[in-house]
């Protein structure tokens, strides 16, 4: 890999990738970090309709961090895990209003001392709340940074340090769109579609 090859990459990726931005629905930025912790092992679709209905229920971060464990997993029950990611999201409330002055920290340290969230997540809610470059990869962008050349990790610190290695940073929150989507709907894990991709030549997947 080298810029130019990436370069090249990303303007396909556009063309193929009309509208790239985050799947999840939101008001605010502390409801992207709820939707993005309960987004794990799941869709967005799912979580969105999900979310529709905690979101009503628990309006604030002082509501939910007062919400019952139970009638939480009861409304994120669909999505699976729902014990612990019940336990997870009133948690994160609480660290926040009481730590944090009810105000979502915008540092990757920060966002990482929350219950529930890893580099990824916390890398999604600075680039796509705070606008803040950062390049959050998850299984969908490492499966890209193999197939595509970036790396042949599936370590995902190494594969970020891949990515943002050959992409400019300005170009980070796009990027980490372009692919997600990109691995999501096209270059999926089973069944991708390489019939006519423009990016087969790109391609280091063996068929």
């Amino acid at each position: 890999m080298n810029k130019e090859k990436s370069n090249e990459i990303l303007g396909i990726l556009k063309t193929i990738i009309e509208n790239p931005k985050c799947e999840l629905n939101y008001n605010n930025i502390f409801e992207l970090l709820i939707a993005v912790i309960l987004s794990a092992q799941t869709t967005d679709k799912r979580v969105n309709e999900v979310t529709t209905i905690l979101f009503d229920r628990y309006k604030t971060i002082k509501d939910l961090k007062e919400a019952s464990e139970i009638d939480v997993e009861e409304i994120i029950r669909p999505l699976g895990l729902s014990r612990s990611k019940s336990k997870n999201i009133i948690s994160v409330a609480n660290s926040i209003y009481y730590d944090f002055n009810s105000n979502v920290p915008s540092t990757i340290e920060e966002l990482t001392t929350l219950k529930g969230v890893g580099r990824k997540t916390a890398s999604v809610v600075l680039v796509e709340g705070f606008k803040i470059p950062a390049f959050p990869v998850d299984t969908h962008l490492i499966r890209m940074a193999n197939r595509l050349g970036y790396s042949k990790s599936s370590d995902p610190i190494l594969v970020e340090k891949a990515y943002k290695k050959y992409i400019d940073k300005s170009e980070w929150g796009i990027s980490h769109h372009l692919f997600l989507l990109f691995g999501r709907y096209y270059c999926k894990a089973i069944a991708p579609k390489c019939d006519n991709c423009k990016l087969k030549n790109y391609c280091k997947k063996k068929s």
